[in-house]
């Protein structure tokens, strides 16, 4: 018979016990070992059957076991330890706290998805991920930060292949009594609720649920209670699930009611406010609304309150594509707010507006969640260097007048949670070098110094270590795939084989991650003999380990990993290659630290950071990569390969996947594999081990999430706080005034005459080392001197006279205005460059409480060549 109810009975702990709990609900064991190993010790059994989760672990486990521990005076020792170690993690001062004054009070981070651990899988993949690293990060460093997300009773979904290799899918139900989560409540005991309105009367109900991440809180919201109706409970049912309708209520829940929800954390526990409010993604974007609305409440007009809200937002974009982003129709977005709906105090026009594609080529019918959160969010930052440059070039409409160069949207490379990723083997290795405290130190905040003790390592043990790792995958691979065998129908006499899938002393590479079509899956198969031999091959084979999953609607996706398993189900190479279904963070933290090799293959530049390839890294692995993302800004020789691209004007994606996967198989048959088969004078593939040694010791302190966070904290948290101080109510309606002014007079801003006279040079010729006197005639119409910028740009010129590498400099104003309204703006411009050169001038907006001067995508140039001197602007 089938149950119609379930639900968990927890066990009483033994007084002595009690400890276990606190250690079970903070969800710093999963990436502090000594934690892990304390609960593996309860009963190795259950923590293996439970997947290495306390909470499940201690739902299970026979009280005649708990009686049994509670009198074991040795681990009642371990216990103790365990429960001070994390009050002292807890309580004590940390990187943040150590930091001069003037930091945020508090930082609130909205993600749609978090990937803290496989305990509470809320995440479906690299955003995910990256979100849970940013929270253990900060907690690490205490940096007082309050994360905000939603809690999917069906997560995302379990993976399996049918006989013939096609994805299937299986959402499997969550009870949140059997995650590490428990409710929020009010100080009476009830559960803390928040409420959104709907159109035609309705409400959505919610409440939220409380992951401990270290020091820093996890709320997340959920709308599966009695209250709603049943449309209303499936809200938060599946992450990127169901239609339009269904992904903007689960936006509108995460940004509206994910800042009610922090309001009545903060309310009730006594936690302070946060100053900065960081959207990770566009999904979140509606947080600003609600937000304005707060302030609306207090008698602060829109205007007004859009400044305060923009001064202390931070938006960061992770998609390079326009099709990787949430876009709604106006009509269903204006149904959802306004009277009757949701903040019914705000004039739904000014919410629709901006969300607006108001740039060229843009489709006014369509309501776009990262044009809302770039125009909500004062500093916006993409994912990588070659990322930030992708975005600006991609948003470079919103800001017109401008180059892409100039818009406002910095980057941070994305980083990983090194504690977590890394294997303990590795990391006994580190302790052993420079100590436990210190290693731990090196893993969190970052320190180059001690990341150098790995380059004294001796050539043996790096080597042992790698054997040792490639041995736990093989094993592991051998598990995974016995079990997906069975799930495809085979039976026990069919699987024989699988007891001799891969080889502990071959080459092994990886290739882990999202099938969509620009990752390529695919493109190892492109010329399927080459890989054949490559596999195959009798002195210097190699073996490859794949996972990934398409998205359910991707029909496309599924097709690229049937290719791939029917390739692999072939006997001549099935043990040389696999595909392990179900790809999450339990099979990668075992995949990581097994490979040799780290193969990433995206369509330049599709790619806005790819951070696995930093989570192998970690573990001595080599990448083998197309210059996209972190790649391109981090790699050397030192650490792994760089897979040449044919991305030219021109060359079509057919010839294109040909010349790059030919490229990759000359790199595998012709550098690759000779240098990890290769040996020295010691037996040992020497070359190969210093290129481990390097990637721990040089490329190990880039890639960490501590070195991301503190760059957060640093140019981006900080000013953000500081601009959310000066923006004082009063100060935000004078900045408001004062931007309308500037916009209905800037239509009177002219630059009139520009002129300049070889300073320096006694031939009156531009030489190196010289300067230019430069006179600027312009007109301000309405505005004063003290409203604008008159800025000098120069630096060198293409064929066609475009500045590249533009350095702008202020020219000051001469005087007052001429008898028609004219200013007159001079300065010195250096010559500190050779070749084609020239410049230009332009007036831009200038206010103490810009972030840029680019803000208001208003900026004024000469109207032609009738305004310049006769020498020209060129200097050739």
């Amino acid at each position: 018979m089938k149950a119609i109810r379930r639900f968990t009975v927890r066990p009483v702990l033994p007084e002595p016990l009690r400890p276990l709990s606190e250690l079970a609900r903070n969800l710093r064991w999963s990436w502090h070992a000594e934690t892990r190993d304390l609960f593996q010790s309860v009963d190795p059994g259950r923590w293996a059957f439970g997947g290495g989760d306390p909470v499940r672990l201690l739902g299970s486990v026979h009280p005649a076991r708990l009686a049994e521990l509670a009198r074991d005076r040795r681990f009642l020792r371990r216990l103790g330890a365990a429960a001070d170690d994390l009050d002292d993690y807890l309580g004590g001062e940390r990187w943040y706290q150590a930091q001069p004054a003037g930091l945020p009070s508090a930082v609130a981070y909205f993600s749609p998805e978090f990937g803290v651990t496989a305990a509470l899988p809320q995440y479906s993949g690299g955003l995910g991920i990256l979100a849970g690293d940013h929270l253990k990060a900060a907690s690490d460093l205490g940096v007082p930060l309050i994360g905000v997300g939603l809690l999917y009773r069906h997560g995302y979904f379990r993976q399996t292949l049918s006989r013939d290799g096609w994805q299937q899918e299986h959402y499997p139900v969550l009870d949140p009594d059997e995650l590490p989560v428990h409710l929020l409540k009010e100080a009476d005991g009830t559960p803390a609720r928040l409420t959104l309105a709907l159109p035609g009367g309705r409400r959505l109900h919610a409440r939220i649920w409380l992951a401990q991440v270290g020091r820093v809180p996890l709320l997340m919201l959920d709308s599966d209670v009695e209250e709603n109706d049943l449309g209303e409970r499936g809200v938060t049912d599946r992450l990127y699930g169901g239609g339009s309708e269904h992904r903007l209520l689960q936006e509108m829940l995460l940004g509206i009611g994910g800042v009610r929800a922090v309001r009545t954390y903060c309310r009730l526990t006594g936690h302070p406010e946060p100053e900065v409010f960081h959207t990770n993604e566009g999904h979140a974007g509606f947080l600003g609304l609600e937000r304005i609305a707060e302030l609306g409440a207090r008698g602060v007009d829109f205007d007004a309150a859009l400044e305060a809200v923009r001064a202390g937002t931070v938006f960061t974009t992770h998609t390079p594509v326009p099709a990787g982003i949430d876009r709604f129709d106006r009509e269903l977005v204006a149904r959802h707010f306004g009277p009757g709906a949701e903040l019914p105090g705000i004039d739904a026009g000014r919410i629709l507006h901006l969300g607006t594609e108001t740039y060229p080529g843009g489709e006014p019918g369509l309501f776009n969640m990262a044009v809302m959160g770039l125009r909500l969010a004062q500093r916006a930052n993409g994912v990588s260097l070659l990322h930030g440059r992708v975005s600006r070039e991609m948003f470079s409409g919103l800001w017109p007048g401008f180059d892409p160069d100039e818009v406002p949207i910095t980057s941070v490379t994305n980083g990983v949670h090194a504690p977590t990723w890394v294997a303990p083997e590795v990391l006994r290795l580190g302790a052993r070098e420079i100590g436990a405290q210190r290693a731990e130190d090196a893993l969190t905040v970052g320190d180059a110094e001690r990341w150098d003790r790995f380059t004294s390592i001796p050539d043996e043990d790096i080597w042992e270590l790698r054997r040792e790792l490639r041995e736990h995958l093989v094993a592991e691979v051998r598990e995974r795939l016995r079990a997906s065998w069975r799930q495809r129908g085979a039976g026990t006499a069919e699987l024989g084989w699988i007891d001799g899938v891969l080889d502990p002393g071959v080459l092994t590479i990886g290739f882990a991650r999202r099938v969509p079509s620009y990752k390529r899956l695919t493109l190892m198969l492109r010329d399927r003999d080459r890989l054949t031999d490559l596999l195959l091959h009798p002195e210097r084979p190699v073996q490859i380990v794949v996972a990934g999953k398409a998205h359910p609607a991707d029909d496309s996706g599924k097709r690229l990993v049937q290719e791939l398993v029917r390739f692999a189900d072939d006997p001549r190479v099935r043990h040389r290659i696999v595909f392990l279904p179900d790809y999450g963070m339990a099979m990668a933290q075992k995949l990581y630290p097994g490979c040799d090799i780290w193969l990433n293959n995206p369509l330049r530049p599709l790619e806005a950071c790819g951070t696995s390839g930093m989570k192998a890294a970690l573990n001595g692995c080599l990448n083998l990569s197309v210059l996209d993302g972190w790649w391109d800004e981090w790699f050397q020789p030192d650490f792994g390969w760089a897979v040449p691209t044919a991305d030219g004007v021109g060359t079509d994606l057919e010839r294109r996947d040909d010349i790059e996967a030919a490229a990759l198989y000359d790199l595998l048959e012709q550098r690759v594999t000779p240098r990890f088969y290769e040996r020295g004078r010691s037996g040992l593939p020497d070359r190969w081990i210093e290129m481990v040694r390097q990637t721990l010791a040089l490329l190990g302190p880039k890639v960490l999430a501590g070195r991301m966070v503190r760059e957060y904290v640093e140019r981006l948290y900080t000013p953000a706080a500081h601009a959310h101080r000066a923006l004082t109510p009063q100060a935000a309606r004078e900045l408001a005034a004062w931007k309308a002014r500037v916009r209905a007079a800037w239509h009177g801003v002219s630059v009139d005459h520009v002129d300049h006279v070889a300073t320096t040079a006694a031939t009156g010729t531009a030489e190196l080392g010289g300067t230019l006197g430069l006179r600027v005639l312009v007109t301000l119409g309405e505005l004063r001197p003290d409203d604008v910028e008159v800025q000098a740009v120069s630096g060198r010129v293409d064929p066609e006279d475009r500045i590249g590498d533009a350095t702008a400099v202020p020219l000051k104003p001469t005087g007052g205005a001429d008898l028609e309204g004219r200013w007159v703006y001079e300065g010195p411009l250096a010559l500190d460059r050779t070749g084609p050169y020239g410049y230009t001038v332009r007036v831009l907006p200038a206010h103490p409480l810009l972030a840029s001067g680019a803000e208001l995508g208003l900026v004024t140039v000469p109207a032609g060549d009738a305004a310049v001197g006769t020498e020209g602007v060129l200097l050739r």
